[in-house]
């Protein structure tokens, strides 16, 4: 009988030990897609792709997520000698997984499809909750992607990538998706090609319904 009563004592003291998983019913054992719950902090300067993975990846360990590589869905333009890059080819092939292990697209052409699972409460940040969109406060549905509809480098010749993410200035602009899939902009119900900022600063990002976020995926 000691010796039964002192292993379920060891037992219920081990459960203790179990660090709890973030969040309420999520799945990161599954998670390949989420929205950031939060930026950076400096509006639209991620510290370029290499940043803007480098904090998917650090989201994604604080879940227990962390042992995938993780690319930010952003596309950035030729510079410096280096050509431009579309965010549809950084992010692997799928199918992708919510936190709540809710597949939101099977494959490239699915994601940039009228039929993916991308929505309000489909789009999850990486703790698995709800992120706000409009008709919320705050408004945080604008998504830094700098990219079409189709996944490709935002066609034209003006600043739609904030400086290849790494500016925070009034100046310059960054094409955001709505991920609640709706507000104004030319692409209203896009989730990735709504309209472009009116600047690069977390103030600027602010004023039109943002907050810094993007979309981050596992390859």
């Amino acid at each position: 009988m000691k010796v039964s009563a002192t292993i379920a004592l060891l037992a219920g003291l081990g459960a203790c030990a179990m660090p709890a998983r973030v969040g309420t019913g999520t799945s990161t054992s599954r998670m390949s897609f989420f929205i950031t719950s939060n930026g950076p902090g400096n509006g639209a300067d991620l510290g370029g792709l290499a940043g803007a993975d480098a904090h998917c990846r650090s989201l994604a360990a604080a879940v227990g997520a962390g042992d995938r590589t993780w690319h930010a869905y952003l596309s950035t333009s030729a510079a410096n000698g280096m050509p431009s890059t579309n965010a549809r080819d950084r992010i692997g092939t799928g199918p992708w997984f919510n936190a709540k292990g809710v597949q939101v697209a099977s494959d490239v052409a699915n994601l940039h499809g009228e039929t993916n699972g991308l929505s309000k409460t489909g789009s999850l940040n990486e703790r698995g909750e709800i992120v706000n969109g409009r008709g919320d406060t705050p408004n945080r549905h604008d998504i830094l992607t700098g990219s079409n509809l189709d996944g490709t480098l935002m066609p034209g010749a003006g600043d739609v990538t904030c400086s290849n993410w790494t500016s925070s200035a009034t100046t310059g602009s960054a094409q955001v998706g709505h991920f609640d899939r709706q507000g104004g902009g030319t692409n209203p119900t896009s989730w990735n090609s709504a309209h472009p900022s009116s600047g690069c600063s977390q103030q600027n990002l602010r004023a039109t319904g943002g907050d810094g976020l993007f979309y981050c995926f596992a390859i």
